[in-house]
C-alpha cells in the first residue's frame, strides 16, 4: 500500500471523530511514530510503498482511535515541555496549560537567589511537573507524591528515562503529615466538578482515571484547601505556593488562600484567556 493510499485510509477511518485538521494532525503523529517519517518530507516519500506490517500498525492506531481512545494511550506517549513522557490509562494526559504553569514555575524560581531550594508536586501523575522542573532548574531537590501507586510506576519510568533524580512520595495529602519544609509546593489537582462532566470530550471521561480528574460539586476546593494547610505548616519563609485550577474557581481559591493568609496572591490566564494558575507566598 503507497502511503498517500494509507493515509487516505487512516483519515477516513477517524474522521466520524475528528475534524480535518485534526485527522491529518493525528496521521502525522502516526506517521512520525510507527514509519518514522518526518511529516516535513512527507511529500517526497507519499508514494512510496509502505510495508505491511506497518501498514497493519497504523491501520489499528485509527480503529482505536475510531473508539474514541486517545492517541497518547495509543502510543504509549507524549510530549511535554520538549520532553519524552510514557503514559497509559492510569495517568492523565498532560496538557498545554499546565506547561504554561512549569513556564511560570521556571522563570519565578530563575529570579530568585535562593539555592539548593526544596520543592514538593503534589498528585504527579506521569511526573511531568516535577520533571521538567529538574531538568530546568538543577540545584532544586524535588519530590513528588502522589495516591496511586500505579501514577508512582509511571512517574518513575518517566524519572530513569528522562534521566533525573526525583524523591516520590505514597500518600493521600487530605491525611499527609510530615516535618519537611519546602521552598516550592506546586499542585495541579483533581479540579473538575461532577457538574461539568457533561461538556467534557467523551474520549477523556472514557478513558482518563476519573480520580485524578474529578471534584464533588459540594466542596471543589477540597484537595487545594489541604494543600494550602499543609503549605500553612510546611513552606519556608518566603515560600512558594502554585496552583493549576478550575478556570470557574479563581476568586474562590484566592479567597482561600487569602483566609489561610497567603500573600502575593496572583490569578494568571494560559493562552486561551482561561484563569488557569495562581501564585502566592506565605510567610
Amino acid at each position: 500500500m503507497k502511503l498517500t493510499d494509507l493515509k487516505q485510509h487512516f483519515i477516513t477511518l477517524i474522521s466520524d471523530i475528528y475534524d480535518p485538521e485534526e485527522c491529518i494532525a493525528l496521521f502525522n503523529l502516526t506517521a512520525s511514530n510507527v514509519l518514522k517519517i518526518n511529516t516535513n518530507n512527507y511529500l517526497q516519500v507519499q508514494n512510496s510503498e509502505v510495508e505491511q506490517s506497518f501498514a497493519e500498525q497504523v491501520k489499528q492506531v485509527a480503529l482505536a482511535l475510531s473508539n474514541g481512545k486517545p492517541l497518547q494511550y495509543i502510543l504509549g506517549e507524549t510530549e511535554f515541555y520538549g520532553l519524552k513522557f510514557f503514559v497509559n490509562s492510569n495517568v492523565l494526559i498532560p496538557r498545554p496549560e499546565t506547561e504554561e504553569l512549569v513556564h511560570l514555575i521556571i522563570q519565578t524560581l530563575r529570579k530568585s537567589e535562593k539555592k539548593d531550594r526544596k520543592l514538593l508536586d503534589i498528585g504527579t501523575g506521569t511526573g511531568c511537573i516535577p520533571i521538567t522542573l529538574k531538568k530546568n532548574l538543577s540545584n532544586v531537590q524535588i519530590s513528588a507524591m502522589d495516591i496511586s501507586l500505579a501514577a508512582l510506576d509511571v512517574a518513575k519510568r518517566n524519572a530513569a528515562r528522562n534521566d533525573v533524580d526525583i524523591h516520590f512520595i505514597h500518600a493521600d495529602i487530605l491525611t499527609y503529615k510530615d516535618e519537611q519544609l519546602y521552598n516550592v509546593i506546586v499542585s495541579n489537582p483533581p479540579y473538575v466538578k461532577e457538574d461539568e462532566k457533561e461538556f467534557m470530550h467523551q474520549n477523556v471521561l472514557a478513558y482518563e482515571p476519573h480520580l485524578a480528574l474529578f471534584v464533588s460539586n459540594e466542596d471543589p476546593l477540597i484537595f487545594y484547601k489541604a494543600i494550602a494547610a499543609f503549605g500553612v505548616t510546611n513552606l519556608a519563609d518566603d515560600g512558594f505556593l502554585f496552583f493549576e485550577i478550575n478556570e470557574y474557581l479563581g476568586q474562590d481559591v484566592h479567597n482561600m488562600l487569602q483566609e489561610n493568609s497567603f500573600r502575593n496572591i496572583k490569578i494568571s490566564k494560559d493562552m486561551q484567556g482561561k484563569d488557569r494558575m495562581v501564585s502566592c507566598q506565605y510567610h
